[in-house]
C-alpha cells in the first residue's frame, strides 16, 4: 500500500531539504505550493495556495498525512499574517479533518515563545511569549493543533524549529542550528511515530552549545547526528548582545516594532 504525504509550502526552503529527504520507497509526496516545486521520480504537483480551503481538501484526498510548511516564512505585515498563516493553518487543519488525514506536521517556530529566556535548558512545551505577528502565527497553530486533537482526533506534532539553513550564521544559530539532514530525520520521526497524539517539540540539532530540550523529541525517536561547532570558527564573532539572551533572538529587537504611522 502507497503511503501518501502532502507537503505544502514545498518550494521554500525547508520544503526544499525535506523533499529528497523524505522520499521513501511505497512514499509518495504530494507537494504543494503557489508556484510549481521542483519533483522528483513519482512527486506529485499541486499549484494552490494555503489559503484556499477547496484546493486544500482536494489535495488532501488519499492522504494519509500533511507535513504543513506553507505561509509567510517571517515577519511581515498583519494582513499578510493572518490571511496566509494564520487562515492558511486553519485551512490546512480544516481540510486534513474533512479528508480523513491522520496526522499533521506544523512547522511551528523558536518565535511562538521568543520572549522567553534563553536560558539553560529551554524546556519542551513553554507557554506562549511570541516576539512578533509571524510568532503570534506560530502559537495559534499550535493552538489549532491541539484544537483539531482533542476535538477531532488528529495526530499533532508541533516543530519549534530553530534556525534550518544549510550552515549557522551567526553566534547564535551555534546553539538554535537545525541541519537540512537532522531537519528531515525530525520530520520523519515525527510522521512515524506510534500515535504521537498532541505534541509540541524542539527542533534543534545536536549541537555542543545547545540550550533548548530535545527530551521531547527524543521520545517520538528522533535522532539528531549534526553539530553547529563544526562552523564556529566561521561565526564565533558575530554576536548580538542585546537579543541573543532571548530565545527569539534578534526578532526581539526594535527593528521588528511595527510602524508607529
Amino acid at each position: 500500500m502507497t503511503e501518501r504525504v502532502l507537503v505544502t509550502g514545498a518550494a521554500g526552503r525547508i520544503g526544499g531539504y525535506l523533499r529528497t529527504r523524505l522520499a521513501r520507497p511505497g512514499r509518495t509526496l504530494r507537494l504543494l505550493d503557489v508556484v510549481t516545486p521542483p519533483d522528483g521520480p513519482g512527486d506529485e504537483v499541486v499549484t494552490a495556495s494555503v489559503t484556499d480551503l477547496d484546493a486544500l481538501i482536494a489535495a488532501c484526498a488519499d492522504v494519509d498525512a500533511v507535513v504543513h510548511l506553507g505561509g509567510q516564512s517571517g515577519e511581515a505585515d498583519w494582513q499578510t499574517i493572518l490571511e496566509t498563516n494564520i487562515h492558511g493553518t486553519y485551512a490546512v487543519f480544516e481540510a486534513s479533518r474533512r479528508a480523513g488525514v491522520g496526522r499533521v506536521v506544523f512547522a511551528s517556530s523558536n518565535h511562538a515563545v521568543g520572549f522567553h529566556p534563553a536560558t539553560d535548558p529551554v524546556g519542551d512545551g513553554l507557554p506562549p511569549r511570541p516576539d512578533t505577528y509571524y510568532g503570534v502565527s506560530k502559537v495559534t497553530g499550535e493552538a489549532l493543533g491541539s484544537l483539531y486533537h482533542d476535538r477531532y482526533g488528529l495526530d499533532v506534532v508541533c516543530l519549534r524549529i530553530g534556525t534550518c539553513h544549510d550552515r549557522p550564521t551567526d553566534a547564535r544559530g551555534l546553539a538554535t542550528w537545525l541541519s537540512p539532514d537532522d531537519c528531515g530525520r525530525l520530520v520523519e520521526a515525527s510522521l512515524t511515530c506510534p500515535s504521537p497524539g498532541f505534541r509540541i517539540v524542539w527542533g534543534v540539532s545536536a549541537n555542543t552549545r545547545r540550550r533548548w530540550a530535545l527530551t521531547g523529541a527524543h521520545e517520538i525517536g528522533y535522532r539528531p547526528r549534526d553539530d553547529a561547532e563544526a562552523y564556529a570558527a566561521e561565526v564565533a564573532d558575530r554576536t548580538s548582545p542585546d537579543t541573543d539572551g532571548w530565545v527569539g533572538g534578534g526578532f526581539c529587537g526594535p527593528s521588528f516594532d511595527a510602524p508607529s504611522d
